[in-house]
């Protein structure tokens, strides 16, 4: 089996129905979520005038092979409503492979590890909380490392949902 991470993301519609509803979906077409992190508030990045996102991280075991997951993960965006347009536009719901057991894979669509991770604290926050001691094959540091030198100043705040 392989470990995936994947990093999930929605600021449209009921955010907290989308996270769930795309947690389902994965668990059914991708594999067993292992791990997931809380769910964190976090500013837009790279982009100003919209809604805050709610992000989470997920720890996926699949027998599924790097291409067959990217394509997966587009097939369950569009399902819920996703329509690529503008980068970094609003969307229903957001999944991007962070990473892929330890390979490294520089494709024209697929690049793993993702290429930004690193200066992100939407994904690094709740990476660390359920992968700190993972270590990222390029730049040889571990999660924890990684958000203790970010550069990010947005906010990423733990989310506390009712019970």
């Amino acid at each position: 089996m392989n470990t995936v991470y994947l990093s999930i993301g929605t600021n449209m519609g009921n955010r907290v129905a989308n996270l769930e509803l795309v947690h389902s979906l994965i668990s059914r077409n991708v594999g067993i979520v292992s791990k997931e992190s809380n769910i964190y508030e976090t500013e837009p990045w790279g982009v100003e005038g919209q809604e805050n996102y709610y992000n989470q991280v997920l720890c996926v075991k699949t027998s599924l092979e790097p291409a067959v997951l990217l394509h997966k993960c587009h097939v369950m965006e569009q399902k819920m409503g996703r329509v690529r347009g503008l980068k970094w536009e609003p969307r229903v719901i957001d999944i991007d492979i962070l990473f892929f057991n330890a390979l490294v894979i520089q494709e024209k669509d697929l690049k793993i590890p993702h290429p930004l991770l690193q200066e992100r604290n939407f994904v690094l926050k709740p990476l660390c909380e359920i992968a700190k001691e993972w270590r990222h094959p390029v730049l040889d540091k571990t999660i924890q490392e990684l958000l203790e030198i970010c550069t990010d100043d947005t906010s990423a705040v733990l989310l506390e949902l009712a019970d």
